[in-house]
């Protein structure tokens, strides 16, 4: 048996903590491809929209044109092409495959900051690509990035169960209509800063992963304490590296390190998926407000307040009061589903048990990976 297959099974698991130290560091640009080729999608649009407006920034006030119009579509299609994008090269089996992938989108990166980027000086877009690039590879190096993209598998999967939360998301959600249809959160939302306002989502996103977090490890805490270990095979390692591999009668004692992964794999997954629940109930209210306000309705609710807004350093013909007060009720979603998720029975049991007993089989490939010389055999072992 190789390492390499080894550590590529734990990483997919989201368990960088299992891996010797050093084993990080290796084979950087294959395991970064999916998180490059997603930049370089962005970087390719920066590219369309310089090429049609001979602008580097995005400012469309009042009615747009018909390029405008163009440059809204590239907008709203830029996140799930990057995504599909980055999935498919996360597909990728052959390391030789994701290095030409992860060198073909530092190429198109870079190539984006000189036919685009978000300024018109070169020298600083390719800083900013560098900077990106820097920034990919020490997630990618200190494991983080293997957490994420198995939490964002993870969510993708449960696509159904995200529904369900949806669904169980109403009864706030009929709250959320009474404060949108508030005049005084018009107001507010038109008034205050944006610095303002994401220190006030930061502050109650804080709340709501806080307690998420204290939940999820007082679930798993029998789980990462105990010594025993289910006697036989697991059959969950079937077909894995670890297959044949002799178990030891009790379970190596958990590191610390390996402790934080764990807790911190299950609460991104949930975090994640609350998320896309919460993001879904916020476009809801946005696109509720472009049918329903018109500029004498937009006046009387902010005082006049400005019918453009700013998004991402973009100026946009949307109202900034409507952009504000979507985020703000996606927030308060955000905080009630995540209270209701950690106490909802049927989702613990359709969600978060399964992905428990994933990291149970993932402990057990540990004890036998721990136990076992067979690693450092055969030319791809590092």
């Amino acid at each position: 048996m190789q390492r390499i297959e080894a550590h590529a099974w734990f990483l997919r698991r989201g368990l960088p903590a299992v891996l010797p130290p050093g084993a990080l560091a290796k084979r950087l640009w294959p395991r970064a491809a999916p998180a490059l080729a997603v930049f370089a999608v962005f970087m390719a649009n920066s590219i369309a929209v310089v090429a049609l407006t001979g602008k580097h920034t995005i400012d469309i006030a009042g009615r747009p044109t018909r390029d405008e119009w163009f440059i809204l579509a590239l907008l709203l299609l830029v996140l799930p092409v990057a995504a599909a994008v980055g999935r498919r090269v996360s597909r990728l089996d052959r390391l030789r495959d994701r290095t030409i992938a992860a060198a073909v989108s530092v190429l198109v990166s870079v190539l984006g900051a000189v036919l685009g980027g978000p300024t018109p000086r070169i020298g600083i877009d390719l800083g900013y690509v560098a900077v990106v690039i820097v920034v990919i590879l020490a997630f990618t190096a200190s494991g983080v990035g293997a957490i994420l993209g198995w939490a964002l598998d993870a969510t993708a999967h449960n696509v159904a169960l995200a529904g369900s939360l949806f669904v169980r998301a109403l009864p706030v959600m009929l709250l959320t209509v009474l404060a949108f249809f508030n005049s005084y959160m018009w107001l507010m939302a038109s008034l205050v800063s944006r610095t303002r306002l994401l220190l006030a989502l930061g502050f109650l996103g804080l709340i709501a992963v806080a307690f998420v977090t204290s939940a999820t490890v007082e679930r798993v805490r029998p789980m990462l304490t105990t010594t025993e270990r289910p006697s036989g095979d697991d059959p969950g390692l079937r077909g894995t590296p670890f297959e044949g591999l002799p178990a030891p009668a009790q379970r190596v004692p958990v590191t610390r390190l390996e402790r934080v992964n764990v807790v911190f794999v299950l609460v991104a997954s949930q975090v994640m998926q609350v998320l896309m629940v919460a993001i879904v109930t916020g476009l809801i209210f946005f696109i509720l407000g472009l049918i329903l306000l018109n500029p004498a309705l937009l006046a009387e609710w902010t005082r006049d307040g400005s019918s453009d807004g700013q998004l991402l350093g973009m100026t946009l013909p949307v109202p900034q009061a409507l952009i504000q007060i979507s985020m703000f009720l996606s927030a308060l979603t955000f905080m009630y589903i995540s209270a209701r998720a950690v106490g909802d029975g049927d989702y613990r049991a359709r969600f978060l048990d399964p992905l428990i007993r994933d990291l149970r089989v993932a402990l057990d490939a540990r004890d036998r990976y721990r136990l076992s010389d067979g690693f450092a055999v055969g030319p791809g072992a590092g």
